[in-house]
C-alpha cells in the first residue's frame, strides 16, 4: 500500500474515532469530512471496535477479517490477521478449500487438535487419551489433519502451525453461532 493511501486511511480512522468518542482527532483534512451515512442502528464502539475499524478502512461492498492474539496452553503464541474483500470471496471457487474444511468435520480430529493445542503432542500420548481410538485410527486422523495443514509433524510430535492457530479458533467460533 502506498504512503499516500495509508495516510488517507489513517486520517479516516482518526475522524471516525473522533466522531464515535467525542475526543479531539488529529488536525487533518479528513477529520473535517462529513460523517459517513449509516443506514442501520448506531453501534456501540466499546463492543464493535473491530467492526467499526474495518468499516472505516474498507469501501463497499465491504470485507471480512479474522484476527486474533492467542497464547495456547501448550505455550504457543500466535498474533495473526487475514482479511479479504467481500467481492473476492464471493467470486472465489469455494470448492478449493473443501478438503481443509472437511478435515475439521470429524469429532475425533477436532479432539486431536484440542489435545495438541493443550500440549499432548506425540501419537503415543494421543492414543492414550480416552475415546480417541487405536494407534491406527490416531495415525489416520493425524495424516488427514497434516495434509489439510491443521497439524505439522515435527519428528516425534505434532503441533498446530502458528499460522493455523487463529484460523482454527475463528472457524470453531463461527461454528458456535
Amino acid at each position: 500500500m502506498n504512503d499516500d493511501r495509508m495516510a488517507a486511511l489513517e486520517d479516516r480512522v482518526a475522524a471516525l474515532e473522533q466522531r464515535l468518542t467525542g475526543h479531539d482527532a488529529p488536525d487533518t483534512a479528513a477529520a473535517a469530512d462529513p460523517p459517513v451515512p449509516s443506514t442501520g442502528p448506531t453501534l456501540d464502539p466499546d463492543v464493535f471496535w473491530a467492526l467499526l475499524g474495518l468499516e472505516a478502512r474498507v469501501p463497499a461492498p465491504g470485507a471480512v477479517m479474522i484476527v486474533g492474539s492467542v497464547d495456547t496452553p501448550a505455550g504457543q503464541s500466535a498474533r495473526w490477521q487475514l482479511g479479504a474483500g467481500t467481492q473476492d470471496l464471493l467470486d472465489d471457487d469455494w470448492g478449493d478449500i473443501a478438503d481443509r474444511l472437511a478435515a475439521l468435520g470429524h469429532p475425533v480430529r477436532l479432539r486431536l487438535l484440542h489435545q495438541v493445542l493443550h500440549g499432548t503432542s506425540t501419537p503415543r500420548e494421543l492414543t492414550e487419551v480416552e475415546g480417541i481410538g487405536s494407534s491406527g485410527q490416531v495415525y489416520h486422523h493425524l495424516r488427514q489433519l497434516t495434509a489439510a495443514g491443521w497439524l505439522r509433524n515435527r519428528g516425534s510430535h505434532y503441533e498446530v502451525p502458528v499460522e493455523s492457530v487463529v484460523p482454527l479458533l475463528t472457524t470453531l467460533l463461527g461454528g458456535r453461532r
